[in-house]
């Protein structure tokens, strides 16, 4: 008879595990607490308009395909993919942008065009961030952070001092112009820290955005979550949604029997959980929890986010599929963010008109937009403070695009720390997890098997290798791996 194994939640690092853990023979199912599966990842439909309500950026398309490879599939079997050209555009001041195109030669020439030999320097600053791209994907990545040997290897003893700089560091240690520098070192943001915490070694981000482009899934992210509920269902996986965890019981000798869904105990021999990780040791009693409440208070999160889904009753100009707004001063904002957890004065913040590229997300002669500003976890969230920054963001792209917007607003929807709690029991109301910084870098991160409860395992952006979809999709491989080697 095949094992029980039940999954809490349905983001990407869920779906991915169960699939792997399907494959390996094991009866699967998913309970997610929503209404619709994809955890983060949903949707938010209305009037003909389609947005994604979670990730917007498909990058990394390699690991996508590793996935799907591994069950003798192709993403194109499942959704079409474009590649953006251009990637996107950076916004510094009013008639002042840069637009990075979609291919490597065309950003050298931007670089060299904006400051006079950066693209030399440029190249070898791409050169080291392939090599670490090559590293983590072979090396590093795919393992689960048991041990500090597993990042012991002859190709990182030789790049050891990847770790000990940060990006910061290098970004300028050659390229001085401050637009340029700004483009470099915004990659970093996906990993949830700053440039100047992060180690040098994460430049594979900038390989990632520059050498392998920037995608897009036509019908957006969501077909990415059908397309692997798709493989899932094949597989053999069970999906329950409207299925919310209350508990994870256990015997006396602290191993799981079983979980209160919706107020019935729901018996299982296994348990992985993709929810929020502090969220799921409060579904424990206290001394089966691995990690006190000063652990999480000391340890430093990804931002939070101040989201808006707006349709628009024309077509935009002066705006690329995605864009990006750093007519304010980066390092004030990072500091609102992550040393004085603040409401920013001056925000950047990041838009996305999928309609652009893609007509299935806009009816015709309209626009489908998707505003984000970057938030601390925690902050107070009331309705005013959603619409005074709307209101600011709103009047500066209006300045910066040179046109009128605000008028020709259809609706709007609002989405900010209260809601990341309400729907995925973030902590703090956290967007995206557990910042990668040197000291929660692989082994140092919360760990994927528990050592108090047998047969309670974890995977998703709180755990190795972090945050991102496709450290998700490699997050749910290395949870299957490790449950099946312990239950089989």
């Amino acid at each position: 008879m095949k094992q029980q194994i039940h999954i809490i939640g349905s983001g990407f690092s869920s779906l991915a595990a169960s699939c792997y853990l399907a494959k390996e023979g094991f009866q699967v199912t998913v309970l997610e607490k929503n209404s619709t599966l994809g955890g983060r990842a949903r949707q938010f439909k209305r009037d003909g308009f389609t947005f994604d309500i979670g990730p917007s950026w498909y990058w990394m398309p390699d690991v996508f395909e590793r996935f799907f490879g591994d069950f003798g599939q192709k993403p194109s079997d499942f959704y079409h993919l474009d590649r953006l050209d251009p990637a996107y555009e950076v916004y510094f001041g009013e008639s002042s942008s840069i637009t990075i195109p979609g291919r490597l030669e065309e950003i050298f020439d931007i670089f060299e065009k904006e400051e006079p030999g950066s693209s030399v320097h440029l190249k070898k600053f791409i050169d080291s961030a392939k090599a670490n791209y090559d590293t983590a994907i072979l090396d590093l990545v795919y393992k689960p952070g048991i041990s500090p040997l597993e990042l012991v290897t002859p190709t990182t003893i030789a790049r050891a001092n990847q770790f000990l700089s940060t990006i910061r560091k290098e970004v300028r240690r050659k390229i001085k112009n401050p637009k340029l520098i700004s483009i470099l070192e915004f990659p970093v943001l996906f990993l949830g820290a700053k440039p100047s915490n992060t180690p040098a070694f994460y430049n594979f981000m900038n390989y990632a955005d520059f050498g392998l482009g920037t995608w897009h899934p036509k019908g957006g992210m969501y077909m990415v979550v059908e397309a692997m509920v798709a493989l899932a269902k094949k597989l053999g996986v069970d999906f329950k949604t409207d299925a919310n965890v209350t508990k994870i019981n256990t015997d006396a000798n602290k191993k799981v029997t079983s979980l209160t869904v919706n107020g019935e105990e729901v018996p299982t021999e296994i348990v992985l959980s993709g929810a929020d990780y502090h969220h799921t040791e409060t579904l424990l009693d206290k001394p089966l929890r691995q990690y006190s409440e000063s652990y999480w208070d000391k340890k430093i999160f990804a931002p939070s986010s101040l989201l808006f889904w707006v349709g628009i009753d024309k077509k935009l100009k002066n705006v690329k599929h995605h864009t990006l707004f750093f007519d304010s001063d980066f390092d004030e904002h990072a500091k609102d963010i992550y040393d004085n957890a603040r409401w920013p004065d001056d925000p950047l913040f990041y838009a996305s008109f999928t309609s652009i590229t893609d007509p299935t997300s806009a009816p015709e002669g309209k626009e489908a937009a998707f505003f984000l500003i970057p938030l601390a976890p925690a902050l107070e969230d009331t309705e005013e403070m959603r619409e005074k920054y709307f209101d600011m963001i709103m009047t500066r792209f209006e300045k910066l695009t040179k046109q009128e917007v605000k008028k020709h607003i259809l609706f709007k929807k609002s989405y900010c720390v209260n809601d990341f709690v309400k729907d995925y029991n973030s902590y703090k109301g956290n967007a995206y997890g557990m910042a990668n910084t040197l000291l929660q870098t692989a082994f140092l991160r919360p760990k994927i098997k528990s050592k108090k409860v047998k047969n309670l395992y974890f995977t998703g952006q709180l755990t190795v290798p972090g945050p991102g979809v496709p450290p998700s999709l490699i997050s749910g491989k290395i949870a299957s791996e490790l449950i099946a080697k312990h239950q089989k």
